[in-house]
């Protein structure tokens, strides 16, 4: 075992000694995941893959791509073993998948490990075990929060088909809504012109018979376009986007007033975010900051964005100091 033996390695054509408390960090988005192998406050290797969500690429694509993941970080960094792995992944609470990680993970050297929501190593990469309210809007959306003694509340995150207001998969799929109800009002939009070149389709009806296929077209995949057209002045997508900031703005109030209804919290608790859709879309990061400003003007809101695997790295060094 390696797990907690020295060895020497080069780093930056120094060649250092690792004590070797090394613990892998995974980060399993909708959309891509990311593995890290830490050895104290070096990073030995660092890789980027696919999803490995089974429920938006397969198990068989999902199980490649984990594999894929932890063979290149293996390999960048020489390691065989590791002493604690802590894997944050969508979907995490759905039969089988926290089993079917802890068994990978077991197969290449990891002593411990633990599997919980991607939402929760981003609260901790943001607040290291603090209370704290973190919004997520990258493919799906959903909005957790922590109070100073553990207790969590939420709001959203009920699947692309019930919930996830706010999410890339929200605007993608309201976007094609909107400009159906533009089309039949005679309303100009470029939404299903773009929409329609995207998927291949040739006529509105094949456009609605493939958006209405099961398992159906990604509409996350949507919302750069959207915003594209948004920030060109299209005013159906505007609008699907400033309704996006407002869903998002909701939800983190509705959490807030949950902490201070249900435990007596007083004191503002701070803000934090994840996703592409904050991120990278102006036109819904922009009014949501403004949103929670008016609401909560005390209320502390980050300005960068949060990197869910350094919480999956804390979460994965706070085990390994258990073992």
């Amino acid at each position: 075992m390696l797990g907690h033996c020295a060895i020497t390695a080069m780093f930056g054509g120094k060649r250092i000694e690792l004590r070797m408390s090394v613990v892998l960090g995974i980060d399993g988005g909708g959309t891509r995941t990311r593995a890290s192998l830490v050895d104290g406050e070096n990073v030995l290797a660092f890789a980027e893959n696919g999803s490995i969500k089974r429920l938006r690429v397969g198990p068989e694509k999902a199980e490649v791509n984990l594999r894929w993941l932890l063979n290149e970080v293996y390999r960048q960094s020489g390691v065989k073993d590791v002493v604690a792995a802590s894997a944050g992944v969508a979907s995490a609470s759905m039969p089988g998948v926290a089993k079917w990680i802890q068994d990978v993970l077991a197969e290449y050297g990891v002593t411990r490990a633990e599997v919980v929501g991607d939402e929760v190593i981003a609260l901790d990469a943001a607040f290291k075990g603090g209370p704290g309210i973190l919004q997520i809007a990258g493919t799906g959306s959903n909005c957790i929060g922590r109070t100073a003694d553990e207790k969590r509340e939420c709001a959203g995150g009920w699947s692309s088909r019930l919930g996830d207001e706010g999410s890339g998969y929200w605007i993608g799929l309201h976007a094609v809504r909107s400009a159906l109800k533009a089309y039949d009002r005679d309303e100009p939009t470029k939404v299903l012109d773009t929409v329609g070149k995207l998927w291949g389709t040739s006529t509105i009806e094949e456009l609605v018979n493939l958006g209405d296929s099961t398992p159906g077209p990604d509409f996350a995949a949507l919302a750069p376009a959207i915003n594209q057209l948004a920030e060109a002045g299209d005013k159906v997508a505007m609008g699907v986007l400033q309704q996006a900031a407002a869903d998002l703005v909701d939800s983190v109030l509705l959490v807030r007033e949950k902490i201070r209804r249900k435990h007596g919290v007083t004191d503002e608790v701070p803000v934090a975010w994840i996703g592409s859709v904050i991120g990278k879309s102006r036109l819904v990061r922009e009014p949501f900051f403004a949103g929670l400003r008016a609401a909560a003007p005390n209320m502390p809101v980050r300005e960068s964005e949060v990197a869910g695997i350094e919480g999956a790295v804390w979460r994965a060094q706070r085990l390994a100091d258990k073992a």
